[in-house]
């Protein structure tokens, strides 16, 4: 209980240093989205109404006034109104965060089973060429430009082979393209850290133990190694999660999908600043929530740390004890 108190606290303190450091930031940017959208002579304004507008939208009043009112409405779930189209902050949020959230999740895993192949088949191959080369490929997966690896595909896949159509796909050849962009730059750091820990692993005292029994290096490699070797990766994986929402941005404007990469990209345009800390907001959310449960993740697959709480524990009823003794 105290440390899923503490680490609560630490997720607040995040998402307050998130939130403020959004807000100042969009504060220093040049122009105003109100003036952007509203003061045009086709619209017919007139300076006072423009002025009645800007006081709506609470614009008229010191930053730190803004920042203060601002605060307070993400404390109680209101994210205000978008200044180009009028409409809540969240209700666009929530009709572009699904589309994201499939893309995502399904880039992660995609990430996660070419990173983990990469890693355990290296590992594996009796021929050096071969281990030589797939451990490569993180280096050069790493060095791809989502952006020209988007362009790359369509071009091979879609204009050339014509295997995933482009235009008037369906909803699940829509996302063939776009998960393999978004999952190949996210596996090379991960397949690159799985690999060096399974390389640790294996010189392991208890590992040489095993293969001295006679076991097979495949069951040695699943049964030993690999339980041992991704706690490593999962640190990385939380880290690797959170740059999924710039790489959907990237890849939903390559692809021409909706989600929350085209909302961003358009609140960015028209300078839409409520937008754009609604979805700071989201992103540092994420982050720590995913990031949060690899921490609970741990001591499921490490018993040493059960064990280490289990033993803190027991040392400390003797002292308390004495005390009340």
């Amino acid at each position: 209980m105290r440390y899923a108190l503490r680490r609560a606290g630490q997720a607040a303190i995040v998402l307050i240093a998130a939130f403020t450091a959004t807000f100042l930031l969009l504060q220093l940017l040049p122009g105003d989205a109100i003036l952007i959208k509203f003061d045009n002579p086709e619209l017919g304004l007139s300076p006072e109404q423009i002025a009645d507008i800007r006081a709506a939208y609470g614009a008229d009043v010191p930053w730190w006034q803004q920042y203060l009112h601002t605060l307070g409405g993400f404390l109680r779930g209101d994210f205000g109104y978008s200044t180009q189209y009028g409409t809540e902050v969240l209700q666009l949020i929530g009709e572009a965060l699904p589309p994201t959230a499939a893309l995502a999740g399904l880039g992660f895993l995609v990430a996660a089973l070419l990173a983990s192949a990469i890693a355990f088949l290296s590992t594996l191959t009796p021929f050096a060429w071969l281990r030589g080369a797939l451990r490569a490929l993180p280096g050069v997966f790493v060095s791809v430009p989502v952006f020209w690896l988007g362009i790359i595909l369509i071009q091979v896949f879609s204009f050339g082979l014509g295997w995933v159509p482009i235009v008037g796909a369906d909803p699940v050849q829509g996302l063939v393209l776009p998960v393999l962009t978004l999952a190949v730059p996210i596996s090379a750091p991960l397949a690159q850290i799985l690999v060096r820990s399974i390389d640790e692993v294996q010189l392991q005292p208890f590992v040489t133990v095993v293969r001295a029994k006679g076991a097979a290096p495949s069951w040695v490699l699943w049964r030993s190694v690999a339980r041992n070797a991704v706690l490593p990766a999962l640190t990385i994986a939380g880290v690797l999660f959170g740059e999924l929402v710039g790489g959907a941005v990237v890849t939903e404007t390559v692809f021409g999908r909706p989600g929350i990469g085209r909302l961003t990209e358009q609140a960015v345009a028209n300078q839409d600043i409520p937008i754009l800390q609604g979805i700071v907001l989201l992103a540092a959310l994420t982050f720590i929530v995913v990031n949060l449960g690899i921490d609970l993740l741990y001591p499921v697959l490490d018993p040493r740390l059960r064990q280490g709480s289990r033993r803190a524990r027991v040392a400390s009823e003797p002292a308390a004890s004495e005390v009340l003794a």
